[in-house]
């Protein structure tokens, strides 16, 4: 579909030099830059620089500054070690010569050894429940201006969320939650393609999660938000355009941060990657 072919190219760095890469930007209905988008895009930059034989294992990035939709991003890539094994590299996000993403990911030669994992949430299945864009139709104009503004928006993801949010009142939740997601169209059968797409989808509803014993579950108006770091490991191999399911927790709110956790499971229960963010989160003075 026209939405999965449009996340691919923005995937689809520029190499300007070895160790150099820009790319361009799409707004997700924000002012500034999807904080998602930079990452994944740093992410294609490491990948870049990588032997083919290594896929990512775990990821590390701090959000510096806000970034500017309308101008490209240069994205330079540090060599800091080339192992038997592993591989570690660092990537500069920039924007007017100055950092707006900083990112530290590591690769692995894919091999045996212990396996545990915990159990995946027991949640209703996906064909059980309404999308986004499912929701906006069956509440249209009885939703906020600023919900019915954010379901409307065209995405190259599907959401369905297993847990109701009453968007008509500031109820208060326990700070948990479950979204099924995949991509709205086929993904290329690629590894490092499917890795990409997950780390872009992971910023999406993480950090809102926190918001959730607040009263403030669907309700973002005069709040400034913002992602200040996020972390995420890659379990086991999986693919986006298959469902699967993100289970998010909020552990603690204090300081104006919220600090929030993810596990990625399939539809077969395999946890295949886990998330944690901390977020900026207060109220506009």
């Amino acid at each position: 579909m026209k939405q999965i072919s449009e996340l691919l190219g923005l995937l689809d760095l520029e190499r300007l030099e070895v160790n150099l890469f820009r790319g361009e930007s799409r707004t997700v209905g924000s002012a500034r830059v999807f904080g998602g988008q930079v990452l994944a895009q740093s992410l294609a930059a490491a990948i870049q620089t990588v032997p083919e034989d290594r896929y990512v294992h775990s990821l590390h990035g701090y959000f510096v500054l806000p970034g500017d939709l309308e101008i490209p991003i240069v994205f330079e890539v540090d060599r800091i070690r080339d192992g038997g094994s592993f591989t570690t590299r660092a990537v500069k996000a920039i924007q007017n010569g100055q950092a707006i993403f900083h990112l530290t990911a590591s690769f692995q030669l894919d091999q045996q050894g212990f396996d545990h994992q915990v159990d995946m949430p027991e949640v209703l299945m996906p064909d059980e429940l309404v999308s986004y864009e499912g929701m906006a139709k069956q509440f249209g104009d009885q939703l906020p201006n600023n919900i019915r503004k954010m379901l409307s928006i065209e995405r190259p993801l599907e959401f369905r969320p297993v847990e109701f949010l009453n968007p008509f009142n500031r109820e208060k939740y326990a700070p948990s939650r479950n979204v099924w997601l995949r991509t709205k169209g086929e993904m290329p059968d690629d590894r490092r393609l499917q890795a990409l797409v997950l780390a872009y989808a992971s910023d999406y509803n993480l950090l809102t999660t926190a918001l959730l014993p607040h009263g403030r579950a669907t309700d973002y108006r005069n709040l400034q938000m913002a992602s200040l770091d996020h972390a995420m490991w890659f379990h086991r191999p999986f693919r986006t355009d298959e469902w699967l399911l993100y289970s998010m927790d909020s552990p603690s709110t204090s300081g104006a941060r919220g600090f929030t956790r993810g596990n990625i499971f399939n539809a077969e229960g395999k946890l295949v990657a886990s998330v944690v963010q901390e977020g900026l989160l207060r109220e506009k003075s």
